[in-house]
């Protein structure tokens, strides 16, 4: 997060600024845009009720290294914390979402309006009023007849809302997200990853993320990773491990977060499969999701 949001996030959480400082991923702000010459598929994350588009680094970073323009989003006034250009920092003023479904409309314009965005950046105009300088190469390198989105959580039901809504989405991925609104009936006619947990929420136990799986209609796949919770399907299932004891969270509380899958597994995960989806759907390569794999014995497959 940039030092401003950290720090008023340490806050909510109850910590001092600086207590904590998480560092060393693999990406770096200014990095030069690379790649081959030809333009490359573009992603985009939404995050989690109440979250930061910074708590999925592991997939963004991954999705970057082997060659997608990844863009992230801060849906304000429902993340948490927010740091715009200049110094404002904006918070969730209730504290929470409230009304998920008013959440999801508004998420669902946020997508559009980026990709709309998108679209003069890459036509030679600029991407925002605040006129922050880009990357020489960015215009050039956004394909945007190839964009996937994924999302985790309620980013993962902003995912299917969105594509419903927006046919530039060609390709989407749920991260034990839940369904709501008109998709769970009208469904998707384009490629969809549904990955969830044994758990609550999951298929198993949640009648609209059934009803949605069974009106997709493209290709599909069901994907769940036992010995995962909820925050297992991003930077949390590194992080809180490590900051639990600072935040008075029980061994128990914790695994009801994080679950009992090693954290260097579910990295494993979050950097295989969302990789394996786009490189199958926006590319036409990669074999990962023709099956379980050995790999991955922890992964299981329905289709």
């Amino acid at each position: 997060m940039p030092p401003t949001a950290a720090d008023r996030y340490l806050s909510l959480l109850g910590l001092p600024p600086g207590r904590v400082r998480l560092g060393h991923t693999h990406g770096h702000q200014g990095a030069p845009v690379g790649g081959p010459p030809s333009p490359l598929p573009v992603v985009l994350y939404s995050p989690g009720a109440n979250a930061s588009r910074s708590f999925g680094t592991g997939i963004v970073e991954d999705l970057a290294s082997h060659g997608f323009v990844v863009v992230t989003v801060d849906h304000t006034y429902d993340a948490a914390v927010v740091a715009f250009p200049g110094g404002r920092v904006e918070t969730n003023p209730m504290g929470g979402i409230s009304d998920y479904t008013k959440a999801l409309a508004v998420r669902t314009a946020d997508i559009r309006f980026v990709l709309d965005r998108l679209a003069v950046l890459r036509s030679g105009g600029h991407s925002g009023v605040c006129r922050t300088p880009l990357l020489d190469g960015l215009c050039g390198a956004l394909d945007l007849q190839r964009v996937g989105m994924l999302g985790h959580s309620l980013g993962g039901a902003t995912t299917a809302v969105t594509m419903l809504t927006d046919e530039r989405i060609m390709a989407g991925v749920s991260l034990d997200g839940g369904a709501a609104g008109s998709v769970m009936d009208a469904g998707l006619d384009r490629p969809f990853l549904v990955v969830d947990t044994p758990g609550k929420g999951g298929m198993e136990s949640n009648p609209a993320l059934r009803a949605f799986w069974s009106s997709l209609r493209g290709w599909r796949l069901h994907v769940t990773v036992r010995g995962a919770a909820h925050q297992s399907f991003g930077d949390d299932v590194l992080i809180l491990p490590l900051i639990a004891p600072l935040l008075g969270m029980s061994p128990h509380n914790l695994e009801e977060e994080v679950g009992t899958i090693p954290g260097h597994r579910a990295q494993a995960f979050q950097r295989a499969y969302p990789r394996a989806f786009f490189d199958l759907h926006l590319r036409d390569r990669g074999r990962l999701l023709d099956g379980p794999s050995p790999d991955f014995p922890e992964v299981g497959h329905a289709r």
